[in-house]
């Protein structure tokens, strides 16, 4: 196991479909203190750092105790703000976790650490999740990827991967978790990588290491995502944290 895993939180406030959504408070914490906690608890990180290059954010992760870095305000994707943080650091691997993720699963973060820090030939990789709703299927938000035999991916998309007419056994579809594994290196380097045109088409990211030819391990976990895009998504995982307490007021009781 790698001496030194940085776990680094982009955290934005300027959300191009809902600004300020990482400073909203649920369940009496806001969703950037959430995602840090929970991202404390994977038993691999060594360190976790809040990227951000807003005051309000800076100021409110200092407030929860986080290690928090300011960064440039001209980064097109959190992945270039996470390069920046990992350039200054020394680990040899550094996990990319969305700051609008408030129930990210320590359990899954550590299962996407694995195949880096038991093979020096993986340089990224990432986590799927099957779909148990048909509805995802078609739904353009929600990312599909489909993998080889050897457990990298073949390819990302916003349609249904694997295409399957109606006359055949319906496949297994699997969604994209995005949270993200890179080898320090190749995250320093990731950014300077030619955007290809699937990536433009279908506005991925992921797809730049996949056009430049660089494999992505991807590990299958339990982990429901549960992103919060927009205020009935907050809606949603609100609901879920108020049913949890209940639960546990009711367990303790």
């Amino acid at each position: 196991m790698p001496r030194k895993i940085l776990a680094v939180i982009p955290a934005r406030y300027a959300s191009t479909r809902f600004p300020g959504k990482v400073l909203i408070p649920i369940a009496g914490k806001s969703m950037l203190q959430h995602v840090w906690e929970r991202a404390s608890l994977a038993r691999y990180l060594t360190s976790t750092i809040v990227a951000t290059d807003d005051e309000r954010v800076y100021e409110a992760a200092r407030s929860f105790g986080a290690r928090v870095r300011m960064t440039r305000a001209d980064h097109p994707s959190g992945t270039d703000r996470a390069a920046e943080v990992a350039s200054a650091e020394g680990a040899e691997l550094v996990v990319n976790i969305q700051a609008d993720e408030p129930l990210v699963d320590p359990a899954a973060i550590d299962a996407a650490i694995l195949p880096l820090a038991h093979d020096v030939q993986i340089l990224m990789g990432t986590l799927k999740k099957r779909i148990e709703d048909p509805r995802e299927i078609s739904d353009p938000h929600v990312v599909k990827v489909v993998t080889g035999h050897d457990g990298n991916a073949l390819y990302f998309s916003r349609c249904p991967v694997p295409y399957a007419p109606d006359q055949a056994a319906p496949p297994v579809y699997y969604k994209h978790v995005g949270l993200y594994v890179y080898r320090r290196d190749f995250l320093l380097g990731y950014p300077t990588l030619r955007a290809g045109p699937l990536e433009q088409a279908e506005r991925l990211e992921q797809l730049r290491a996949l056009e430049n030819g660089y494999p992505i391990r991807v590990v299958e976990t339990e982990y429901e995502s549960l992103g919060v895009d927009t205020p009935e998504d907050l809606e949603r995982v609100s609901r879920f944290f108020e049913a949890s307490m209940m639960q546990g007021v009711k367990a303790n009781g």
